[in-house]
């Protein structure tokens, strides 16, 4: 195991930082959050046609580069930093590991393709009103009718909702319950009796949506859903952990440069004691995080058997340290991190809703625990 990334790995790293510098400057993350698409349809072909960063994780086999996690890891890492507001995290994490993992041969053709090209943009549709992140919390029916099904129920929070094209629902047989029963089915964007709402939520720079089913008719990709299910989020939980890295290592930059410039009682403050332990602490706190970001891609690339440990264990250290360095970073600035014209705040809501987003550090805590058997 090597913790060092390889020239080749740098380099995919320098490319996309040049690239959303240009693409998603702060200017530009402000102009998307106020837009209901919170995404440029122009960046995003880019993305997929210049950099090809849609299918870098997507198997050759299904139209991809056939990269690892380690290389998703850089890529969510580059965009954390930049805060960069796009369908990437939905369509190529979610949805299409939920594909990979559920779905049989046939759909993996039919579906991927068009996720690493960057034509499709797909969300996966997981949670419910009642806000659970495990399988007791879906209770959408999957109705048999004739030789397919229909949906009825209502899904909540879905990344990217209502500008995906594909929607990947879990919903279970009427009758079952737990983890029994659980299905993955594909629903298009213009399905008949589906309701599609953006919610106006504290974190614009992530869109979310209200998926409402009314007898929606779909197709199943997958059965046995709980396991595939299971291992997409703990793969999702290590993607987001290195996204919420990102983020977390720019605001330590930001408020050790303003430490260093901004001159009070004629010192710069970073001369302080304060501030001192606040840069240091923040600094053990984000370089901690990275090793359990790193750690957790390597595990997922491998496929190892750890991954149901150390991914709630990266998310639960990850989240507290991305918000912790957030909220920090604000304190240094004094007043002028408060106003609404400092991108201390944008930071500070992004750590917020990844911190919430797949569960909280407790709630991983606690998965956690269950799986190692305390």
């Amino acid at each position: 195991m090597n913790f060092a990334f390889s020239e080749e790995q740098e380099q995919l790293r320098e490319a996309v930082r040049r690239f959303l510098e240009a693409k998603s400057p702060e200017s530009e993350v402000r102009r998307l959050m106020e837009t209901t698409e919170g995404y440029d349809p122009g960046v995003w072909q880019q993305m997929a046609q210049e950099l090809g960063l849609q299918g870098l994780a997507v198997p050759e086999a299904y139209g991809g580069q056939g990269f690892g996690f380690v290389e998703l890891g850089i890529v969510l890492e580059e965009m954390g930093r930049a805060l960069l507001c796009a369908p990437y995290f939905s369509s190529v994490v979610l949805a299409g590991r939920a594909i990979l993992n559920a779905g049989d041969e046939a759909h993996r053709k039919e579906l991927l393709p068009g996720i690493a090209s960057g034509e499709t943009i797909a969300t996966l549709a997981f949670t419910e009103p009642n806000g659970r992140w495990d399988a007791a919390g879906i209770t959408m029916e999957a109705r048999p009718d004739g030789d397919g099904v229909r949906l009825e129920g209502t899904k909540m929070f879905v990344l990217d909702g209502h500008v995906a094209d594909l929607i990947v629902t879990v919903a279970r047989r009427p009758g079952t319950e737990g983890t029994d029963g659980l299905g993955f089915y594909a629903v298009r964007a213009d399905a008949e009796g589906l309701t599609r709402t953006p919610l106006a939520t504290m974190d614009q720079t992530r869109k979310q949506a209200k998926l409402e089913f009314a007898g929606v008719a779909a197709e199943q990709i997958g059965d046995g859903a709980w396991p595939a299910l299971s291992k997409t989020l703990d793969q999702a939980a290590v993607a987001l952990c290195n996204e919420m890295v990102g983020g977390a290592q720019f605001v330590l930059e930001e408020a050790v440069q303003y430490a260093k410039d901004r001159v009070q009682f004629g010192r710069p403050i970073g001369s302080f004691q304060a501030i001192k332990h606040k840069c240091a602490d923040m600094l053990l706190e984000v370089e901690s995080a990275k090793s359990a970001a790193y750690y957790g891609s390597w595990v997922a690339a491998e496929d190892n058997d750890e991954l149901p440990v150390v991914a709630p264990l990266a998310k639960a250290y990850c989240s507290e340290a991305y918000f912790h360095a957030a909220a920090e970073n604000i304190q240094i600035h004094g007043g002028i991190g408060f106003t609404w014209e400092h991108n201390a705040h944008l930071y500070f809501k992004r750590a917020k809703s990844s911190e919430i987003l797949l569960g909280d550090a407790a709630y991983h805590r606690e998965l956690l625990a269950q799986r190692i058997g305390i």
